[in-house]
């Protein structure tokens, strides 16, 4: 057994690469269904977000795991002919899994350390793959416990105190390049998913009363307008509103450029002078990056929200080291009941073999007792299982005791030879 993850984050790959191996939720469906193809994949889960696209996956003895992950990625994202550089991605294995895995849960290894966005992504991320069997035993303990340990972090540190996430990020971005208070800000917004939403709290948290909201699917962008005391606008006409916002915030998901050069360059016309700010937090971007050329317009991507993040870096970074004594406490707990999962096997068979012997035994002795009452009978049921279960114990006990170690092996060819076991499992 082999754990392993690989993927790219806002560290390891720049914007336009880490949104050629992107996901959206239709195609982490259809990615997951094309897993079941590599038998080398015992268990898979597909984490995808704006800043990152992380593979985890449990291998039956690959030669080159890292190898092996890349193209099953690349694979998966239907990206097999484009080139990539090793440069771009990182691969854990074992105990390093389990840490990485750990940090992204708890909100460390996020661009916005503590955000809390990432840990539900989590989650869908793992519901996503063990809906559709793609986990077992393995995945299931430590996605469980990395959920668990992920929300343990956010209460019994300061690590999430403040509202801090990339929708946070962008708003603070936004005021600071302001040259009016941002409470008198006028703030359009493309999109009306979960980005819009946190974007459009951490906005009215400032004082924004003007928020407009734009969407392809025009009803969600009434409701979302509605939640916030805001005013929906058709798509279609998003440009016309444009020369009234001072701030534009597009994550709308979409496969291709919403704003494209000269749709801006109209838009700033149309402005009479006054500069526009325009914030994408989308992977894949919603704005031309060659938008940043127009006079009058400012913009940035995801991957400028670092400079915002950094005014609160120390202080979460303080509160980050207490998260992690309750992830090495956790990681150690997991390993154990990893290493107990090998044996398991073994323990079933012998614990099957044994329960066979012990009914078939009760049912002969009964039929020697054709009056015995109920009473009786379950005096020797009850009987007979914890013999059965005293003699079972100290073997199990040192079975267990054995797991993960050289000797495992030698105590299974051992259990196998005593207890005639290679037969009990032809058996079955």
């Amino acid at each position: 057994m082999q754990l392993i993850v690989l993927g790219l984050n806002h560290r390891t790959a720049p914007v336009d690469i880490r949104e050629k191996f992107s996901f959206d939720k239709t195609e982490v469906t259809a990615a997951l269904n094309h897993v079941y193809e590599h038998e080398q994949v015992a268990e898979c889960v597909l984490l995808s977000t704006c800043n990152r696209t992380e593979l985890y996956a449990v291998l039956d003895d690959v030669a080159e795991p890292k190898a092996f992950m890349l193209d099953l990625l690349r694979h998966l994202r239907g990206v097999e002919d484009v080139a990539v550089e090793d440069r771009w991605f990182f691969a854990y294995e074992g105990e390093a899994m389990l840490h990485h895995l750990f940090s992204v849960a708890a909100g460390l290894d996020s661009l916005v350390i503590g955000e809390g966005q990432i840990l539900s992504q989590l989650k869908v991320a793992y519901i996503a793959a063990y809906s559709r069997g793609l986990t077992g035993p393995v995945f299931n303990i430590i996605f469980q416990r990395a959920i668990s340990v992920g929300k343990k972090v956010r209460t019994v540190t300061g690590i999430a105190n403040k509202p801090v996430s990339v929708s946070y990020a962008a708003v603070n971005l936004a005021e600071d390049c302001l040259q009016k208070p941002i409470a008198d800000a006028k703030v359009l917004i493309l999109g009306a998913g979960e980005m819009s939403e946190l974007t459009a709290t951490h906005l009215q948290s400032k004082g924004v009363k003007s928020i407009f909201v734009s969407n392809r699917t025009f009803y969600k962008a009434e409701e979302l307008a509605k939640r916030f005391g805001g005013e929906a606008i058709p798509f279609t006409n998003f440009s016309d509103a444009a020369k009234d916002a001072d701030i534009l915030i597009t994550s709308t998901g979409a496969p291709h450029y919403i704003i494209d050069k000269e749709q801006a360059k109209r838009i700033a016309e149309n402005r009479q002078g006054n500069p526009i700010v325009m914030i994408d937090i989308a992977v894949p971007r919603d704005i031309d990056p060659d938008v940043a050329e127009i006079p009058g317009v400012y913009l940035f991507n995801i991957d400028a929200l670092e400079s915002v993040v950094a005014k609160n870096k120390h202080i979460r970074e303080q509160e980050a080291k207490k998260a992690w004594p309750i992830i090495e406490d956790t990681i150690c707990e997991i390993q154990e009941k990893l290493s107990y999962l090998s044996v398991r096997p073994m323990m079933v068979l012998l614990s099957n073999k044994a329960e066979r012997i012990r009914k078939r035994e009760l049912h002969r002795a009964m039929a020697k007792l054709p009056d015995a009452d109920e009473r009786l009978r379950r005096i020797m049921d009850n009987m007979s299982r914890m013999i059965v279960r005293k003699l079972l114990r100290d073997p199990m006990i040192r079975f267990g005791e054995v797991a993960g170690k050289e000797e495992e092996n030698q105590y299974w060819q051992l259990f196998h030879e005593m207890f005639d076991l290679t037969k009990e499992r032809e058996s079955l």
